[in-house]
């Protein structure tokens, strides 16, 4: 792990991502609605993919199309194995084939901030363009920890 404003960051590295399968819940949202939105939205998605017969067997992600000072556009979902039915809000999503910027960043929620922004130092000095749009997959969090030194957040960002 190395340490870059106050970011626990593991060292960054290009890859190309395979393209997966999802089931998303769309949301534009007040950044400041995230926490109350989120864990609903999870639950929301479990409850639909549990009743196709593909209950979750990793983590959830957020798919950030267009981030603002104020606000997120994201999907929020889960990996499938297969393409999953249209059900309320939760839609057939796809986490595509893409060069990616990929790093892990250890810790609570609120760091993911300052983790981004050690990211986006890293890809600038590797004259790295990113394109518009991030991933969150968060690996552990308070599904699998109580203690937020243990969360895991891998974040990708693609290549323009």
């Amino acid at each position: 792990m190395t340490q870059t404003n106050d970011a626990r960051i593991s060292q960054p590295r290009l890859i190309e991502t395979r393209a997966r399968h999802t089931a998303v819940i769309h949301l534009t949202i007040p950044r400041a609605e995230m926490m109350h939105v989120f864990g609903p939205a999870v639950q929301e998605l479990v409850a639909a993919l549990t009743a196709q017969g593909m209950p979750p067997t990793g983590s959830a992600f957020a798919h950030h199309l267009k981030m603002s000072p104020d606000t997120f556009d994201f999907e929020l979902g889960f990996v499938t194995p297969s393409p999953v039915m249209s059900s309320g809000r939760v839609e057939p999503g796809r986490w595509p084939a893409q060069k990616a910027a990929h790093t892990v960043y250890s810790g609570p929620y609120e760091g993911l901030p300052a983790a981004w922004g050690a990211f986006l130092e890293w890809m600038k000095e590797n004259e790295r363009a990113p394109a518009p749009d991030l991933w969150e997959h968060y690996t552990v969090g308070p599904h699998a920890s109580q203690n937020p030194a243990d969360w895991r957040t891998e974040l990708y960002r693609p290549l323009a």
